[in-house]
């Protein structure tokens, strides 16, 4: 997987491997896929979730997904549109991650976790809308978290990580 960080700092090494992880766990390829994953300020994401989802407030992470895969099957570049493919690397790019750094900020000293925590759970959250996740019905959004904290678990990002 290669991941186009902006912004990112410290931890990226850490949700490069969450990511990458969470991708073998869901039995979806690797190697042939690509994102990108930007932090921003609060002003930035109120601007593109107005322009994009036509609400206007700041909100903590924002998923600009270039595949549509309503069934959560697996991803496989030879099937997906031939725009959704880079053509400079050959990969599948599945979208786009913006998150909050601000907001990333407050919700963790509100969940009592560390900073880092928060950053892997919204990476993590704004991938698997990438891949066709969502949580609009309760049962869909109650299936996305328990798997959200599956995987976060499994890869010893657990909530008491300061």
């Amino acid at each position: 997987m290669t991941i186009y960080f902006t912004n990112v700092g410290i931890h990226k090494f850490t949700i490069k491997r969450l990511l990458e992880g969470a991708l073998k766990y869901l039995k979806q390829p690797n190697r042939d896929v690509e994102m990108s994953l930007s932090i921003v300020s609060p002003e930035d994401i109120q601007r593109l979730n107005k322009q994009f989802r036509g609400v206007d407030a700041v909100t903590d992470v924002l998923s600009f997904p270039t595949v549509d895969n309503p069934t959560r099957g697996v991803l496989d570049v030879k099937s997906c549109p031939a725009d959704a493919v880079n053509e400079r690397t050959g990969k599948l790019n599945i979208g786009d991650v913006i998150i909050c750094l601000e907001r990333a900020k407050e919700q963790a000293n509100d969940f009592g976790h560390s900073l880092k925590r928060e950053l892997c759970f919204l990476s993590l959250h704004g991938m698997l809308h990438l891949l066709g996740y969502d949580h609009v019905e309760q049962e869909d959004e109650q299936q996305m978290m328990a798997l959200q904290e599956e995987i976060l678990n499994k890869m010893r990002i657990t909530r008491d990580a300061r």
